[in-house]
């Protein structure tokens, strides 16, 4: 049956007909992802009377039928139309139960959103829901509409009754993807879910009963009916989470990415860093599960990961809080699960090599701030990165350790990873430029000492707690003849100058200056000195004359070289012309002799 087929019938307004007709049609489309133009006009037409089905009283295989046609025709990006309208997208989200009825008033006047669930059929409720997931996806329109027909609050209604059997994993699953949608593009409703609909512990309750959680302490999760033996030496496994609850999972996360995208960077209040604290737990809880595949676990850390970076730094506590237990990674008292794992995965991503800022970032990054702010975790992942030094014949970015690892990413042709990977280091060296040019030598660190105006040595080194001198016997042996520049032990070189006169050395010296002066007229490079600052600022003549009275008489060859240079190829340039001038004058005058 063709589509101009299918329009007749519908046009006929007979259910059954109709019934017939949209069923051949889905059957025959289930699998159509992509559509050409030629058919554009009848689809529309297709659409609208479908539409117009849906507001009559129709019996569910035909509701069901209708949906699924919607669902069809709206995955066509660019001929969704008949969907997009306040009315169109009203009717769809009385099927899928989200609609909200503004009749109700509490005591005080105002005005109750409540969802106005018209249908319990569960298939026609997943279909409705996918259709308008298409329509946001696709059209901009459309989640303005949804915006204004506050559809975020109908969803947050039924998340409400996240402990009730009666909504199956679909339901749930597509009214949390299409929140996401709408959270995603809207900052009106993202602010909304956040503020009115307290959308942190709205969607940390719901990601609480998705994951099974129990609560032994206040900031300790567990996993409900899941024994763990206390006299087991070996770390307890949790059982992996099915594919279904791994998917919700997913979702309730990118939606609280989406809301908390700015609170790491502004105040908050009492109520909310509980709220952040509570969510950081399960959070931590997150990271030590896994799912069936482990595709799907890595992508659950990751949303957890990104996630995490988003909390507040004062929140983040809570993934030491858990007590040590039988199997359990201890340090200075302290569970270091969490801290473990989340080094382990940031190795991981950076041994792949492959899309190093979107997938290793978010851990090194994390890892930083808790390094910077939590004693007991900056220790550990020195001890675990920065260890005592004992290869000092290698460079620091030779080798297969994490230091060697994290040191050749200080020169990475990415500006994010290099200041990273080097933030990371400087922060276990607790900001003393001396020990970050110990284990990454000066060459290395050069960019972000530069760049902090630390060349010079010195600055602010922050507030950290005292270390142990953690010199092994090899490194106090070899310090005196390590490189500070390539940070290892060189070979000893022959003196190239050997056996040359002062005339010769001399000479070399002009050639050395020319070359120079050559290279910075041609703008190749430009001549830099450190600032009071302990910044790079340009050189001028000025300068190199500063500098030529500061050094002993002996010593100003060099300088007073450079200086005499300018004026001497302006004069060497002017003579040139006079000469290109002069040969000009001589040829016209011959040609008049002639």
């Amino acid at each position: 049956m063709d589509l101009n087929a299918i329009i007749e019938n519908m046009e006929t307004g007979d259910q059954d007909a109709a019934l017939m007709a949209l069923q051949t049609y889905n059957k025959k489309m289930t699998q159509c992802f992509t559509f050409t133009t030629d058919e554009e006009e009848q689809r529309e037409r297709l659409g609208e009377l479908v539409l117009g089905f849906l507001e009559r009283d129709l019996q569910p295989s035909c509701q069901l039928a209708c949906l699924e046609t919607i669902r069809i025709l709206s995955r066509d990006k660019n001929n969704v139309a008949p969907f997009i309208t306040h009315t169109a997208m009203q009717t769809l989200s009385r099927h899928a139960g989200i609609a909200i009825s503004h009749g109700n008033v509490d005591c005080e006047g105002s005005v109750v959103l409540v969802p106005f669930a018209e249908n319990p059929d569960l298939e026609i409720i997943v279909e409705a829901l996918k259709s308008i997931c298409n329509i946001c996806l696709h059209n901009k329109v459309a989640v303005q509409v949804g915006q204004d027909l506050q559809l975020i609050v109908g969803i947050a209604e039924r998340l409400k009754q996240c402990g009730e059997d009666q909504w199956n994993h679909y339901v749930r699953f597509f009214d949390l993807r299409l929140m996401f949608l709408l959270t995603a593009q809207r900052v009106a409703m993202r602010t909304q879910l956040l503020r009115e609909l307290r959308g942190v512990s709205l969607l940390s309750n719901h990601l609480d009963a998705t994951l099974g959680l129990c609560w032994p302490d206040t900031f300790e999760v567990g996993r409900a009916g899941v024994e763990v033996d206390p006299d087991s030496e070996e770390p307890s496994e949790l059982p992996p989470l099915s594919r279904e609850k791994i998917e919700r999972a997913m979702e309730i996360l990118k939606i609280l990415f989406n809301i908390t995208y700015d609170a790491n960077r502004r105040e908050v209040d009492e109520e909310e860093a509980a709220a952040f604290r509570h969510l950081g737990a399960i959070l931590r809880h997150c990271l030590m599960s896994s799912a069936d595949a482990q595709d799907d676990t890595e992508e659950f850390h990751s949303h957890s990961l990104n996630l995490l970076g988003n909390l507040p730094l004062s929140c983040l506590d809570v993934l030491l809080m858990p007590k040590v237990q039988q199997g359990s990674i201890e340090y200075m008292g302290v569970n270091m699960d969490a801290v473990d794992m989340l080094l382990e995965y940031m190795e991981k991503r950076l041994d792949r090599g492959k899309k190093l800022k979107e997938t290793m970032l978010p851990s090194l990054n994390l890892l930083t701030e808790s390094a910077r702010i939590h004693r007991e975790t900056r220790k550990f992942l020195r001890m675990k990165v920065l260890p005592p030094l004992r290869d000092v014949k290698n460079l620091p970015e030779v080798g297969n350790a994490l230091r060697n690892k994290l040191v050749r990413l200080m020169t990475n042709i990415d500006t994010d990873v290099k200041n990273c990977a080097a933030e990371f280091l400087f922060v276990l060296c607790k900001e003393s430029v001396s020990r970050f040019i110990k284990y990454t030598g000066y060459g290395n660190a050069a960019g972000l000492l530069a760049a902090r105006g630390l060349l010079r040595g010195g600055g602010n080194p922050g507030v950290y707690s005292e270390d142990e001198d953690s010199d092994t016997e090899e490194y106090r042996e070899a310090k005196s003849q390590i490189n500070p520049v390539t940070g290892r032990v060189e070979d000893e070189q022959p003196n190239p100058m050997e056996g040359m006169t002062e005339e010769q050395k001399e000479l070399e010296a002009m050639k050395l200056v020319n070359m120079f002066d050559k290279l910075s007229r041609s703008n190749i490079i430009q001549p830099m000195m450190l600032g009071i600052d302990g910044s790079m600022t340009q050189m001028n003549s000025g300068d190199l004359r500063r500098m030529r009275d500061q050094i002993p008489q002996g010593q100003q060859l060099h300088l007073q070289t450079q200086l005499r240079l300018e004026p001497q190829q302006q004069e060497h340039k002017k003579e040139q012309q006079d000469q290109q001038q002069q040969q000009g004058s001589g040829s016209e005058d011959e040609g008049e002799v002639e």
